[in-house]
């Protein structure tokens, strides 16, 4: 099991987003992605939230808002991923080279239109649709989207 944060820092009508194509062998290799990444030993949700933000972006967020719970059974076709989704507006801090690819402020209207996992299209309008709290499962199979089911929670 692994256990992971997704954070998307928001700023007038933008969102930031990284396209991956860095690392050798990512099974993101291509899409874009929110940033964000694996908890350290002992740390909060909140904590590895902050620290991949500063980590791949630059930026130091403050108050990431936890707006979602994903459960993905086997997204690697090997464990089980578990993954505290964020959103911050409050940040300081400048963009750097980031490790994992490059980063772009993507216009909120754009979003769905980038290369991301089919999966992310149906839950990224919940991160703002003011709808309370999601906790979900997506169902992937060698990388294809095969379904989902969602709570909301107010």
């Amino acid at each position: 099991m692994k256990l992971a944060t997704l954070v998307y820092v928001q700023h007038a009508g933008k969102t930031l987003m990284v396209l991956r194509n860095k690392k050798k062998n990512d099974m993101h290799q291509g899409k874009w992605n929110a940033l964000g990444g694996k908890f350290e030993a002992g740390e909060s949700p909140e904590e590895c939230a902050i620290r991949e933000t500063l980590e791949e972006s630059g930026l130091t967020i403050r108050r990431p808002q936890l707006v979602g719970f994903i459960t993905f059974p086997a997204f690697d076709d090997i464990e089980d991923w578990y993954v505290f989704v964020f959103t911050a507006s409050e940040f300081s801090g400048d963009l750097i080279d980031s490790p994992e690819g490059d980063l772009a402020w993507i216009p909120d209207a754009e979003l769905l239109a980038l290369n991301i996992w089919d999966g992310d299209r149906l839950f990224m309008p919940w991160l703002n649709d003011g709808r309370g709290f999601f906790s979900a499962k997506f169902i992937y199979d060698h990388g294809r989207f095969v379904s989902h089911t969602v709570e909301r929670y107010r």
